[in-house]
């Protein structure tokens, strides 16, 4: 490595640790105070605070440091060009490809760093805050049963899901197991899909089979039946997030390949997919965008308004990947482009901001 390019990165390293402390930082404030009612109201012991939001950094830090790379590049460039050592490195013929190549091989970096962070520390560490929260917090117990396989009790009930999408209000392949007061086996009802409508469970189709003494006495079909199940879906978001984030790109494929097999509809886990490769590639694309922008600004790429353009430009992106991962969720759009269409549109706006760039 050359002597320019230790200085570049130097210099990029220290913006780079203490945006991303600052974001993190933020981010934690916000959150602790958004939790803190529900901890005093449970009485919570003071290290499960700490413990906590401790295990909820390494998803803070994957989901903020897109923004500190394009801080980080922004205020490099910049103040390369305000002390005129932009200007002097032009002079001694270096180009702008050789001072900015290291920037965006470090934004690769970081960019393959966040890929294995979303894979193997993420997942472990948002199960165990979420267990932390709901069952040593709030008392109640977390489900630790796979998604792809959902045993639970209700009452006399045994209920096996094979897939519970909470956002929908919708279970797929339920079995309801009836059993009497001796635990004999009275009714089982097989219901492809329910749907949680006004307060309740409803069916389009089951079908019912009544057991005596464990011998198989009648079975019939129905249609458009209410099932009497006590549950919300509120009470299956403790087995996951909305965004799936405690299961990596190979739990997410194994399971979405194992539910299109059993002819059950994958499209969110695909989408999620395809996301977990697609998301930490947006701090490539955040450094890649802050060159243009340090460059158009030049001497006026203060530390104001390089946090103002970074929060303003990681908003606008995180909302478009918001968007688009609903329509993927939706079925409007095929989950891979769902996944990476913001990331080629803000490569695209980059592109045009070069070509429209002076250097």
């Amino acid at each position: 490595m050359t002597l320019i390019s230790r200085y570049i990165l130097s210099t990029f390293g220290r913006i780079f640790g203490l945006a991303l402390a600052a974001f993190i930082g933020l981010y934690l404030l916000v959150d602790f105070f958004e939790r803190v009612d529900t901890f005093i109201e449970y009485s919570a012991a003071a290290h499960l605070y700490l413990i906590y939001f401790a295990l909820k950094t390494p998803l803070i830090a994957v989901q903020v440091v897109p923004l500190a790379c394009l801080l980080a590049v922004f205020m490099t460039l910049g103040g390369f060009s305000r002390s005129n050592e932009l200007t002097a490195m032009h002079s001694a013929g270096i180009s702008l490809l050789r001072v900015t190549l290291p920037l965006l091989a470090t934004g690769l970096l970081i960019s393959l760093l966040t890929l294995l962070t979303y894979e193997y520390l993420v997942p472990i560490c948002v199960k165990r805050a979420n267990l932390i929260y709901s069952d040593k917090v709030r008392g109640r117990p977390v489900a630790v049963f796979k998604r792809n396989r959902i045993w639970l009790r209700d009452g006399r009930k045994i209920v096996n899901i094979r897939l519970a999408e909470a956002e929908k209000g919708q279970l797929q392949g339920v079995t309801l197991f009836d059993f009497d007061q001796h635990f004999q086996l009275t009714d089982r009802s097989d219901i492809p899909q329910a749907s949680y409508i006004n307060g309740q469970w409803s069916a389009e189709s089951l079908i019912e089979r009544r057991f005596d003494n464990g011998n198989l006495t009648a079975s019939h079909t129905a249609n458009d039946q209410t099932i009497d199940l006590s549950l919300t879906p509120e009470d299956f978001r403790v087995s996951g997030s909305k965004r799936n984030e405690d299961l990596g790109y190979r739990e997410l494929r194994a399971l979405a390949a194992k539910l299109k097999a059993e002819g059950y509809d994958p499209t969110r886990f695909q989408v999620d997919m395809h996301a977990r490769l697609a998301t930490p590639f947006a701090s490539l694309i955040m450094a890649f965008l802050g060159i243009p922008f340090a460059l158009r600004k030049g001497r006026d790429s203060g530390l104001a308004l390089g946090i103002a353009m970074s929060v303003m430009i990681g908003v606008v992106y995180f909302i478009l990947q918001a968007m688009l991962l609903a329509f993927g969720y939706s079925s409007a759009l095929p989950p891979v482009l769902a996944a990476w269409a913001a990331n080629l549109l803000f490569f695209l706006f980059g592109c045009w901001l070069f070509l429209g760039s002076d250097s």
